[in-house]
């Protein structure tokens, strides 16, 4: 997901992440997978990041009824490179870590090739039975180079553009999602409505988030991106990279981004406010929509197929920590929540794109009645099956971090590509040598 720039809020979240393991070091750091002290009750630990959706779908409250002597408590960060500071700190030292750890895809490689020991091998549980169960690519990318099985694949990021009917209309603009795809089948035709939107916008709103969010929906679009299957970084030299980033700078320097940070206070409010007309959206990206746009927001958006053809951008997994306490509770417990039946009612619910095999035929004829009815489980199930199988790298998420920094400074301070480039770069080199 895409990483907050703010110091100030970052020092703030980073500091709500510290309270947040220190509370779970109280209830966990023991391997003796033993019951709580209370009548043999289980209290198991979930640390998440972004919108996973099991509480706001009901998962978890389903889970309980089932398991009377489970209950569940849930942690969350919003921004995910927050998150992931702070699990570091806490596998390095063995303690803080709670009995469910969510990973971003994008650190799934570091996992699996940097951290397989600080992790529980599922297969001790019975997981190597699941394979079956998960898309090839989402169960490959979490097994270890000694086969282990390293998480529990939860969704897969298939994307498509959520826009403001309400606006568009407003600005003149087509509302019909098959008219829009039309007209927006290529980026450039993306930007050329962005600034006929721009001429006619209501006041204070832009065609679009952030170009921070338009570079990473891009690139998800490619099969390799920062690594090559050999695992060395060509980042630099990949014309996919650089078409992201010229693109990106236009939509920067055309004035059509609303200059968010993603995560940010500021841009939670904008959902509601209309600061921006239309945000490339992994299927993800509809619960958060419905929880900042709130019911107001109800029948304003619609979804319709992504410019430039199919991609992803994130999807997730569900690890257990060696240190955890509830190891057996812990898996069972994972293992339920991503079952295809649990999948399937959570994209129907919150949006969150099946990565069970099982679950994407449940929910081909899903449709969305907050966005305008749209065909949400058709248009993501097609995206999902012309989706690259993506080359993922130890250090994806630090490149796309400094390079998202770096279109900010163009979209903010009118730093110029040139500059902010190599500013990406020296970002990169500094943060993983």
């Amino acid at each position: 997901m895409p990483i907050a720039r703010a110091a100030k809020r970052a020092a703030v979240r980073l500091g709500a992440v510290a309270l947040a393991g220190a509370l779970l070091a109280a209830c966990g750091g023991s391997s003796d997978g033993a019951a709580d002290s209370a009548g043999g009750k289980v209290t198991l630990t979930v640390d998440l990041f972004g919108s996973f959706g099991y509480k706001e779908a009901g998962l978890y409250a389903e889970y309980e009824k089932l398991h009377p002597d489970v209950t569940i408590k849930q942690t969350d960060t919003e921004d995910e490179a927050d998150y992931w500071k702070s699990l570091q700190t806490r596998l390095a030292g063995g303690g803080g870590l709670a009995d469910v750890q969510g990973i971003e895809v994008g650190r799934i490689a570091s996992v699996t090739q940097q951290q397989a020991d600080r992790f529980e091998d599922l297969r001790t549980h019975g997981a190597d039975k699941l394979e079956d169960r998960f898309a090839e690519a989402k169960w490959a990318a979490a097994t270890g180079r000694d086969g282990q099985v390293l998480g529990l694949g939860t969704d897969v990021g298939p994307e498509a553009m959520c826009y403001r009917t309400d606006l568009f209309a407003e600005a003149g603009l087509p509302t019909d999602r098959e008219e829009l795809a039309k007209k927006w089948s290529t980026w450039e035709g993306y930007l050329e409505l962005g600034r006929q939107y721009k001429e006619k916008a209501p006041a204070k709103s832009a065609w679009l988030d952030s170009v921070g969010s338009l570079f990473s929906i891009m690139i998800g679009q490619e099969k390799e991106r920062y690594h090559d299957a050999s695992g060395k970084l060509i980042w630099e030299t990949n014309p996919a990279i650089k078409a992201a980033w010229d693109t990106s700078v236009e939509a920067a320097q055309d004035g059509l981004s609303a200059e968010l940070d993603q995560w940010s206070p500021q841009w939670n409010q904008a959902f509601a406010a209309g600061s921006f007309a239309t945000i490339p959206c992994p299927a993800w990206m509809l619960g958060y929509i419905k929880g900042q746009a709130g019911d107001g927001g109800k029948g304003k958006w619609d979804i319709a197929k992504l410019p430039g053809g199919a991609g992803n951008w994130g999807g997730s997994y569900l690890s257990i920590p060696r240190a955890a306490k509830h190891k057996k509770e812990a898996y069972e417990l994972i293992e339920w929540l991503t079952a295809p039946e649990q999948q399937a009612k959570l994209f129907r619910k919150q949006g969150n794109f099946p990565s069970a095999t099982g679950a994407i035929d449940q929910v081909a004829d899903a449709k969305d009645p907050y966005f305008s009815d749209a065909p949400i489980g058709r248009i993501f199930g097609a995206a999902a099956k012309a989706a690259p199988v993506q080359v993922l790298g130890v250090h994806d998420q630090n490149v796309n971090q400094q390079i998202t920094n770096a279109l900010s400074e163009v979209e903010r301070k009118g730093t110029s590509p040139d500059k902010a480039w190599s500013n990406a770069k020296k970002g990169v080199d500094n943060t993983i040598g």
